[in-house]
């Protein structure tokens, strides 16, 4: 009995000096590699499930803005979805079908970090590809 006493007290020993170090560690580098948790009443996205898609794909996930040969879409910064012209939406559906599957997600992120609100049809088209690409197991 004495013996698991002293295994007891060891154990407890050690994990005061781990979560002592743990905390200075903390203290030190607030920034550190662990993963966010989601705030009280938030639920974090699989990614799996169409209503996440749209926040996860328009949601800054990446701060990065990269062009995909698309610059010419920046004049439509601060279009709302409802402002384009057949012609426009022709425009940026031809972007969208000429990007590589696994370039569209990320497209859709520098899109929004642009400033560029997609037509309505072209947002749907969008999350109809990411969608099948999902289901069939390809990357994006």
């Amino acid at each position: 009995m004495i013996v698991a006493l002293y295994i007891l007290a060891a154990l407890v020993a050690v994990g005061v000096v781990l979560y002592l170090l743990h905390r200075r560690d903390m203290a030190r580098n607030p920034e550190s590699d662990e993963p966010e948790t989601p705030a009280a009443g938030e639920e974090q996205c699989c990614g799996m499930h169409i209503t996440c898609e749209k926040d996860s794909l328009l949601a800054a996930v990446s701060r990065e803005i990269v062009y995909y040969d698309d610059e010419e879409l920046d004049r439509f910064r601060g279009t709302p979805a409802s402002g384009y012209g057949d012609e426009e939406i022709e425009e940026f559906r031809n972007v969208l079908l000429t990007l590589l599957p696994s370039d569209i997600a990320s497209w859709a992120r520098s899109i929004q970090l642009r400033g560029i609100e997609l037509p309505a049809v072209v947002r749907d088209e969008l999350l109809m590809i990411v969608s099948e690409a999902r289901a069939a197991g390809t990357p994006n």
